[in-house]
């Protein structure tokens, strides 16, 4: 049918709008993918991440990313809990390490309300731009600790595995360890209830090893609880009782062989040696009067004398040493405002995804191993600091921004069946 001038003039502004908006979002895309790429480095400060965090907000904005109303709602509590962590800068006037912490404290809060609003629309394509990158990266960075633990090449053991402890391009092995956690999660996922891949076996087993040879009693709890509550939902989700039985016997069949690989690696002298100290339950460093549990106590007594907080870092110049306890330093570096906002971020969280991680959705597999990996980031925080964890403050934004998707979705399914039922009426 032959098109008049009146409607090219329509359609040729309409088709220019739709490639011009399409360029946009590859820019997103592209920008997203080398931003999630260079999380893994992370042993210099700032790293890259927190430089290509900037322009992958600059893209959003020319991507036109909209906030979500639920998003919203995770916003004002950053900003709370910000606010408490600023106004306990007054106990601490005129150092610039404390004014740092509180500006990563602001930035790390941007960089999840910036994902959660990211992940809100267009969700699949975002997502996995992301997932794709976060495999990789977490892939390279798990053999630089196996080549450093193994020391595989020269330097290896110094760059990638100081102290016996795989930590690959991080400071610390009980950061490295639960980094890996959801990608391993996500690649467990797919293998279980989707297929059964090669590559996604091996990706697996480079992931757990990683995890493994990091040494972190943390990370390892992290993996087994959050892979518990993942396989879990997947159970739930499942609609048909097949692909139930699938779930099971290959659940079955990954934890016989995760066993026999232990084994296998228990067979080592070094690795039994160092697996034997660092999976007990109670070590010398956390009894004892300058032990974790002694300081522990120390730090409740401090934060209840301290409502407006003692300013960061100024436990450790007081006792020595961390508190080691996220809760513990909410309270003690934000305030009562700070800490008890932090427990409400944690709570709402949590609430939030148990409203859609069971609700069916092309992000669902997704959501379920986020959500799976971040309640295991939540239980490890009674061991450890997590407040400054990149990857914790991604996890929040993806389980907001995936949520919010699923909600918005849910509400157009209603408004169409809506719609038919008074068509028919």
């Amino acid at each position: 049918m032959a098109i008049g001038a009146a409607g090219f003039t329509r359609v040729l502004p309409q088709a220019a709008a739709r490639a011009h908006s399409g360029l946009r979002e590859r820019l997103l895309l592209i920008v997203l993918y080398i931003t999630v790429l260079a999380s893994s480095i992370a042993f210099v400060e700032p790293s890259p991440h927190d430089f290509l965090m900037g322009l992958l907000a600059v893209a959003c904005l020319i991507a036109g990313v909209r906030f979500d109303r639920q998003v919203a709602l995770l916003f004002l509590l950053l900003l709370l809990w910000n606010i408490g962590g600023l106004l306990s800068l007054l106990n601490v006037p005129g150092h610039e390490k404390t004014v740092q912490y509180a500006a990563t404290s602001i930035y790390l809060s941007l960089a999840a309300v910036l994902f959660a609003a990211m992940l809100s629309e267009n969700t699949m394509p975002r997502l996995a731009t992301l997932r794709s990158a976060y495999v990789f990266t977490a892939t390279l960075v798990a053999i630089a600790g196996i080549c450093g633990y193994f020391n595989a090449f020269p330097h290896a053991e110094a760059w990638f595995a100081p102290g016996n402890r795989a930590l690959g391009g991080f400071k610390d092995p009980n950061v490295f360890g639960p980094f890996l956690v959801w990608p391993a999660l996500v690649v467990l996922e797919r293998i279980i209830v989707r297929r059964i891949g090669v590559v996604d076996i091996a990706t697996l087993g480079i992931l757990l090893l990683g995890i493994f040879l990091s040494f972190s009693r943390g990370a390892w709890f992290h993996l087994g609880v959050s892979a518990t509550i993942a396989i879990v939902l997947c159970f739930l989700a499942a609609p048909t009782l097949n692909l139930r039985m699938r779930i099971f016997v290959l659940t079955a069949i990954t934890l016989a062989v995760f066993a026999a690989l232990l084994m296998l690696a228990l067979s080592f002298s070094s690795i039994a040696t160092m697996f034997q100290e660092r999976s007990h339950l109670i070590n010398y460093y956390d009894v004892g009067q300058g032990g974790r549990f002694r300081l522990q106590e120390l730090a409740l007594a401090a934060l209840l004398q301290f409502p407006n907080g003692m300013g960061p870092f100024e436990f450790s110049n007081v006792y020595g040493l961390q508190q080691h306890n996220v809760y513990l330093q909410a309270f003690l570096v934000y305030g009562w405002l700070g800490g008890m906002t932090y427990l409400l971020i944690l709570g709402t969280t949590i609430v939030v995804a148990l409203r859609s991680v069971l609700v069916a959705a092309p992000w669902q597999p997704y959501l379920i191993a986020t959500f799976a990996a971040f309640v295991g980031e939540v239980l490890e925080g009674f061991v450890i600091d997590t407040d400054h964890w990149r990857h914790f403050f991604l996890l929040l934004g993806l389980i907001w921004g995936l949520s919010a998707a699923t909600m918005r979705r849910m509400r157009r399914v209603a408004a169409h069946r809506e719609a038919i039922c008074v068509r028919a009426a």
